[in-house]
């Protein structure tokens, strides 16, 4: 399974959490099983970035907070956007990964998870955040 594919697997377990507000090793491990993902790498891969949002959640809600327009709160951020921008900004932040990989990526998840729009929101929110970074 390529990088691509495990992000995508990754961004469809966030947005489980955002769902149901917290996750736990069984729930992660039946993910796993439902979605036959057997590669201990991918698995490996999911896992940190799961338990890296946690850890640094705050940091990287007010990265969102601080990069939307003036009149918008993260209430209103879909639960699908809101999963992708966690996502992106756990990888270029904390994870140094090539920021244009991710943001293609993760644009490319929102045109097919989004709403129509979802794309063009994500992708200035994160090129307002590797800005700043």
């Amino acid at each position: 399974m390529n990088r691509s594919k495990a992000r995508e697997l990754a961004f469809k377990l966030l947005y489980q959490v955002e769902i149901q507000k917290e996750i736990n090793e069984e729930d992660i491990k039946i993910f796993f099983e439902n979605n036959e993902i057997n590669s201990k790498e991918v698995k490996e891969y999911i896992t940190d970035i799961i338990n890296g949002i946690n850890e640094y959640s705050k940091e990287i809600i007010g990265q969102i907070s601080k990069n939307l327009k003036e009149d918008w709160e993260i209430e209103r951020i879909s639960k699908i956007n809101l999963a992708l921008l966690k996502l992106a900004i756990y990888e270029i932040i904390y994870k140094k990964l090539p920021y244009k990989v991710v943001i293609n990526e993760v644009v490319e998840l929102a045109k097919k998870y989004g709403e129509e729009t979802s794309h063009y929101f994500i992708n200035g929110i994160l090129a307002s955040v590797v800005k700043e970074a």
